[in-house]
């Protein structure tokens, strides 16, 4: 913006446009803060799901934090997803990026749900720490984490971010977290029991969970592989999903 007001004749410093651009409640709309910020000293755990079949629910869950942008400032929200049937189990908000909402969002999941086979996170403090990851080793859980620069290895929480801010946060810009609190706590109630997933043959989440059926999920063991099959493992013919690559949109 200071280089843009420069080429009209406007002289001003950084600080300025910054203030006045609060005034007004501009913001740009450049990436927000960096969620995903490793820790030196975390044990790094290796990635499991490459080529992994998914055939039941509560055989993989998976978690990330994304940012939503407020009229003042920025909040984070964490989820809890299963694989197979793409299911919200918990989720959080958090002014900060302290692990402790993480770590509550979790323990969530685990007393309403039960426990999964494999966890999968990023590489980020918050899931490497111990704190997060002593809950998954006290229930027997076994650890797995995306690789660096691996974007697609967390494909589904990522695909859960964009449905969350196009179909909900940008349409109702909310203001402050009380009002954010309400209407996510409406829109993943609507995506888990009345949303139809198109790679879930148009069922929604809570109908595939409960019945084991119509869901699934595959990361493809091929680094350069342009298309990865990120859908159904079909049963028949009929059953057979593709999610084009070209539809993700990764925070």
């Amino acid at each position: 913006m200071v280089v843009h007001l420069r080429i009209r004749g406007l002289i001003v410093n950084r600080k300025r446009v910054q203030r006045l651009m609060r005034i007004l409640g501009l913001a740009g709309m450049a990436p927000g803060p960096n969620t995903s910020l490793p820790h030196p000293q975390h044990k790094i755990y290796p990635y499991l799901l490459r080529g992994v079949n998914v055939m039941r629910p509560n055989q993989v869950w998976s978690t990330d934090i994304t940012y939503i942008r407020l009229a003042r400032g920025f909040v984070y929200l964490a989820a809890v997803i299963d694989w197979y049937s793409r299911k919200v189990l918990a989720w959080r908000l958090s002014n900060t990026l302290d692990g402790g909402f993480c770590v509550d969002c979790l323990e969530q999941s685990l007393r309403t749900y039960g426990t999964p086979e494999i966890f999968n996170t990023d590489q980020g403090c918050q899931f490497t720490s111990d704190a997060f990851t002593g809950v998954l080793n006290l229930h027997g859980v076994a650890i797995s984490m995306d690789g660096r620069g691996r974007a697609l290895d967390n494909i589904f929480v990522e695909r859960l971010w964009r449905s969350v801010k196009h179909e909900d946060v940008y349409l109702k810009g909310y203001v402050n977290m009380p009002s954010l609190q309400l209407g996510l706590t409406e829109y993943f109630e609507f995506y888990n029991t009345e949303r139809p997933h198109q790679s879930l043959g148009d069922l929604t989440p809570i109908q595939v969970y409960r019945t084991g059926s119509g869901g699934g999920a595959k990361i493809v063991d091929k680094f350069k592989e342009r298309k990865p099959f990120l859908g159904v493992e079909p049963k028949s013919k009929s059953e057979t999903t593709i999610l084009n690559s070209t539809d993700y949109c990764l925070d």
